[in-house]
Formats: C-alpha cells, sequence, structure tokens
C-alpha cells in the first residue's frame, strides 16, 4: 500500500472532524435522553440504583450505532444529495470526507456498537445484529416507498428497548411502548423536515410523504403522529407508575409538540430549522430531566 493510501485508510484529525460533521454527531441528543429514561427506569425497578457501567456501555452502543446510521445514509444517498442544493454541500458530495473514510467510520461505529452489546449481556448481543437492519434499509426506503418515514421511525424505537435490555437481560413491553412513542415522534418531525426537499425530490425521483402528497398533508400526517406520540408517552407513564414530575415532562413535551406545529404551515417553513432540531432537541433533554427527577423522588440512588 502506498503512503498516500495509508493515509486516507486512518483518518487524521481533520478527517476524523470531518467525519464528525459528516454523521452529525451532536444529533445523538434526538435518541440518547430516551435510552436513558428506559435505562433509568430499568435500574429503579431492578434494585433502585444507578448502575453506571452498564449505562456508559449505554451510551456507547447508541452512539456507535447512530454513528453507522449515519455514516450509511451519507453513503448510500451522495448521489441523491449532489442533487439536491440543500444537501451538495455535504462532506461526501464536496469531497471534504472520501467515500474510503466513510466506511472506515463506519465500520468502526458498528465494531463499537457490537462490543458495547457483548459486553452488556447475551441477548443484547444476539438481537444487535438485529438492530442494524433497518440502519441500512432506511437510505434504501425513499427508492422504493413513499413512507421511507416510517422505516426510520422503527430504527429509530430500537434505542429505548435495548437500552432496556440492557440493564435487564430480558424483554420489557413497557420499553416497547416507550421505543414506539419515540419512533412515531421521530417519524412525524421527519415528514416536517421533509417538506423542505419537496421541488428537489419530485424532479430527481426520490419518494416521501410530502413528494407524493403534497405539504399540508405531510404536516397532518405530523399533527397525527404527534398525537399517537402523546397517547403512548401516556400509556408508557401509566404502565410504569410515574410520579409527579413525568407527568409535569409531559404537559410540557405537549406545550412543545404544539408550539413546532405553529411555527410551520404550508405557506410558511422557513422556521423548519427551529422546529426540528431546536425543538426535538429540547423535548428528549426536559422529558429526560422530568423523567430523572421523578425517579430521584422516587427513590433510585446513585
Amino acid at each position: 500500500m502506498s503512503a498516500s493510501a495509508s493515509a486516507a485508510a486512518v483518518p487524521g484529525p481533520g478527517r476524523t472532524k470531518a467525519f464528525l460533521r459528516l454523521v452529525m454527531i451532536e444529533h445523538s441528543v434526538f435518541a440518547l435522553p430516551f435510552a436513558y429514561i428506559a435505562s433509568l427506569t430499568a435500574m429503579f425497578e431492578l434494585d433502585r440504583s444507578i448502575h453506571w457501567g452498564d449505562l456508559l456501555l449505554v451510551t456507547v452502543a447508541m452512539v456507535g450505532l447512530r454513528t453507522f446510521a449515519m455514516a450509511c445514509n451519507r453513503i448510500i444517498d451522495r448521489e441523491i444529495d449532489a442533487r439536491n442544493p440543500r444537501t451538495a454541500g455535504r462532506e461526501l458530495v464536496t469531497g471534504a470526507v472520501s467515500v474510503r473514510s466513510a466506511w472506515t467510520g463506519a465500520g468502526i461505529a458498528v465494531v463499537i456498537f457490537l462490543g458495547a452489546a457483548a459486553l452488556l449481556n447475551p441477548l443484547c448481543l444476539a438481537l444487535a445484529p438485529l438492530a442494524v437492519v433497518p440502519m441500512v434499509v432506511y437510505p434504501y426506503g425513499k427508492r422504493f416507498t413513499n413512507f421511507p418515514h416510517a422505516i426510520l421511525g422503527l430504527a429509530q424505537a430500537i434505542g429505548p428497548v435495548g437500552a432496556w435490555i440492557a440493564v435487564t437481560g430480558a424483554w420489557s413491553w413497557d420499553a416497547v411502548i416507550l421505543g414506539l412513542a419515540v419512533g412515531v415522534w421521530i417519524g412525524g418531525f421527519d415528514l416536517i423536515f421533509a417538506c423542505q426537499d419537496v421541488r428537489a425530490d419530485r424532479a430527481h425521483g426520490v419518494k416521501s410523504v410530502p413528494a407524493r402528497f403534497g405539504i399540508p398533508a405531510a404536516l397532518w400526517g405530523a399533527r397525527v403522529c404527534h398525537a399517537v406520540t402523546m397517547a403512548l408517552f401516556v400509556w408508557y407513564a401509566l404502565a410504569t407508575g410515574v410520579g409527579l414530575f413525568f407527568w409535569l415532562g409531559l404537559l410540557i413535551v405537549a406545550a412543545a409538540f404544539v408550539y413546532e406545529h405553529t411555527i410551520v404551515t404550508p405557506h410558511d417553513l422557513s422556521r423548519l430549522n427551529r422546529a426540528f432540531f431546536t425543538v426535538n432537541g429540547f423535548i428528549g433533554i426536559a422529558l429526560f430531566v422530568c423523567a430523572l427527577l421523578d425517579l430521584a423522588v422516587r427513590g433510585l440512588t446513585l
């Protein structure tokens, strides 16, 4: 192997930063809070103590899997991204990150994910390969279905379920309820996010609900998704016997949903990024803080 090829295979500091921009590592804030809610609730039900080692491994697994998913998404979609003015500046399109480097990063990320699963418990390791499947299928979804948002929702629903299994080593239907809530929530705000690409998607044959049915239909679909999300959150709260602080968190989430759907309309998408990034990031953090306070008040100890 030549010196230049070796340099391309082993990312340096600059390439590492570019790769982290590529996978938008900061967007872990959308999924991690709910994995923590599931983990800490499972610990509360197990022995009311925080198992810091398990929590660290859950974090490593979540970030590893999400990084793998985002890298695959960017690699598979790079030609679509190049034809869309909004995404034409992404790192794989501009050459800031090579396809080879992106695959290297994705490979490292999935190995880290599988390693963390192996260190947690046998059931986590056994189910880990299944968790990888929707992460790879999702970017292809926009090529064969008008509902790729549902595949994304399924991929995101895995997080809380996996986090609960990581702590207990056993299946939990309570975690499934929370996972469904997260999946429907993220699928809903992906409907909103996709509205900004309608013109490019229609021009290049990319499938989505907004491209097929129009922006008003997509926004109504997002509203329905978020109403279902709230119902699932309430179901989870009742199933796990939460206290006052968690219910307060649900009121905050409901208010955030109302605000989100107020600032984005079919004729005004100018505040879409605020709805997508700011509001949805706030929802995850706010509910996690309230859930943590609730568990602490009810007896969860360090």
